[in-house]
């Protein structure tokens, strides 16, 4: 089939349906539902078999779905409407949840139901719920939906009742912080993250905070302000403490949106001083006290696991991560394993952190140059297998990261996006050495120039990765720790680790790593010290939310999947009553 996706933003589930229906043999294009651009006419021009709105926050016109069968990927239960869902379930506490593919109809939220899959709702944040257990419930939902509308026999079934909820409210997230529970603040922090974060006002000024993890030791007077670690800051609850890692500050009206920042870095200037705690040996999720960087070992494998927010890594996050790279390379490990959470692996660069800064073509250059020590650091390790584990996303320079290691295992529900282009970058982090190999230099190129996601199937199947790992986003850890135990007991392990310097001296013989370093970043820095570069009115766009104008070309353009069969229905009646959903209003994340 032919399927058009309308989205507000191809945000990572819209690219996941994106990618995942090309791996099923579908051509797909998108259009962007943006103010002032007639979608009626763009999607008449797409004449597609199929609308699909994964992520949509304004309703569809009614031309086009009276006119296309149109499914809406709703993310909560059948019945379960309004444009805060997610927040909702998370506010509450909900222990599942689920995701719901509704025909878009007259009525908001109330279309015929196509499908329907349940999920469970672990204590993350929701945009880490958002990519994770609620994609995969989502494609679920969307591959079953699309079947049942290709089968031509299928009837949705028109919902018989529903619960509107409205809009959550900054009043509704508001913390007190003289009287809420650590499990009351870390529910509303869930709630609000990424976007729009929990308003509130701190040392004098008013701040939106993003994240929150428990603190198990430290204790404070309720509010106040006890520790930093890492460039979050503790805050001491009624009963406890949480540490903070982002904030952003208060929108000043008829201004850009501020970037998001670590939260230190955000209130320079204004902290008093705390003192710095770095997090004890092997902190980290379900190990005691929060650390955003943790290390761990078990027999001969070496476990090293990072999470920043949004996958984005500054210049300090390269150096700290590099630091304790180097420590992990100290151990006497066969097997070194990078990563492994459950969302984000890296997304390069942190265009926030440059964009903040007093001269962001310095910071540029500093994180790039940060970025690849970093890579640099995992090629020219030979002593040992190195395993770069992808729980979660990763883009650019992070995608780049990845491939620096011996072997690349993706989870099933990962989408990888491996160019720069977009950002008007040639990029780093020796690509033009570590992607050729891995794919040859004509799907390198395809793959940078195209600027296309690719589900983890794709990758695999490409040769960009070695293991595709189908599990639960909250089982992944598990998962890869017994794998790599079990490939640090093989044999062939010792010979695979001494055929990797040898293959690493041939290498290097041939062409230096310096001398692809010194190519990729000759380009880097012209494009970071020109400021009329693209570079840096796309990097401000993106950290300060401006809208698109119009649907990017590489987005409204079909791309063909394996197969494409159109169907010559456009359009299939629904029985029962009329209902339209305005759409998955869940954060762009």
């Amino acid at each position: 089939m032919h399927v058009l996706l309308v989205a507000s933003a191809f945000n990572s589930l819209t690219q996941r349906v994106h990618a995942e229906l090309r791996d099923h043999g579908h051509s797909v294009a998108v259009e962007l539902a943006l103010p002032h651009v007639p979608l009626a006419a763009a999607v008449h021009r797409h004449r597609p078999d199929l609308v699909i709105a994964p992520m949509l926050r304004t309703a569809l016109p009614e031309e086009v779905w009276a006119a296309y069968t149109c499914l809406i990927v709703h993310p909560g239960p059948v019945g379960d409407r309004g444009p805060s869902s997610l927040d909702w379930a998370l506010h509450e506490q909900a222990a599942r949840w689920g995701v719901t593919v509704l025909q878009a109809e007259a009525e908001m939220d109330a279309g015929a139901v196509w499908a329907e899959v349940a999920c469970p709702v672990p204590p993350v944040g929701k945009s880490d719920l958002y990519r994770g257990e609620i994609a995969d419930a989502a494609l679920e939902a969307v591959l079953l939906a699309v079947g049942r509308f290709a089968s031509g026999t299928h009837t949705p079934q028109p919902q018989t009742a529903g619960r509107t909820r409205p809009a959550m409210r900054q009043e509704d997230r508001r913390i007190d912080w003289r009287t809420d529970s650590t499990a009351r603040v870390l529910s509303a922090l869930r709630a609000a993250d990424s976007q729009p974060g929990v308003r509130d006002e701190l040392l004098g000024g008013e701040w939106f905070l993003h994240g929150g993890h428990a603190e198990d030791r430290l204790r404070g007077r309720p509010g106040e302000l006890l520790a930093t670690r890492a460039g979050a800051v503790c805050r001491a609850t009624a009963d406890g403490a949480v540490w903070i890692p982002e904030l952003r500050a208060r929108r000043v009206p008829g201004g850009p949106a501020a970037p998001k920042l670590p939260a230190t870095a955000a209130l320079a200037g204004r902290l008093p001083a705390l003192p710095e705690l770095p997090a004890p040996p092997h902190a980290g999720a379900g190990r005691g006290t929060w650390s955003d960087i943790a290390y761990r070992e078990e027999g001969q494998t070496g476990f090293l696991s990072f999470a920043f927010p949004g996958g984005a890594m500054s210049t300090a996050h390269c150096r700290r991560l590099l630091d304790a790279y180097r420590t992990a390379c100290s151990r006497p490990t066969s097997v070194l394993v990078l990563g492994g959470g459950r969302d984000f692996f890296s997304n390069g660069i942190h265009l926030g952190v440059i964009e903040a800064a007093a001269d962001p073509a310095e910071e540029s250059w500093a994180n790039i140059n940060a970025m690849d020590d970093l890579v640099e650091a995992v090629l020219t390790t030979t002593d040992r297998l190195v395993v770069s584990a992808l729980g979660g996303n990763a883009a650019a320079g992070g995608a780049m990261l990845a491939l620096a290691a011996d072997e690349v295992w993706c989870r099933s529900g990962v989408v990888l996006n491996p160019h720069y282009r977009l950002m008007g970058l040639h990029g780093s982090e020796y690509w033009t050495y570590t992607l050729p190999r891995r794919v040859g230099t004509g799907v390198a190129e395809r793959l940078t120039t195209e600027a296309l996601p690719l589900s983890a199937a794709a990758a695999h199947r490409l040769g960009l990765t070695d293991r595709t790992v189908p599990c639960a986003p909250q089982a992944f850890a598990d998962e890869t720790a017994r794998l790599a135990t079990r490939l640090a007991g093989l044999l062939s392990t010792a010979s695979r680790i001494a055929a990797k310097k040898a293959r690493r001296d041939r290498d290097e013989a041939r062409k230096p790593l310096a001398a692809y370093r010194e190519a990729e970043l000759a380009l880097m820095r012209k494009t970071f010290f020109d400021p009329d570069a693209p570079y840096h009115t796309l990097r401000r766009a993106f950290v300060r939310k401006e809208p698109a104008t119009a649907t990017p070309p590489h987005l409204a353009r079909t791309v063909a999947g394996r197969h494409t069969e159109p169907l010559p229905s456009r359009r299939r009646p629904v029985t029962g009553p009329a209902a339209q959903d305005a759409a998955c209003r869940a954060p762009g994340c």
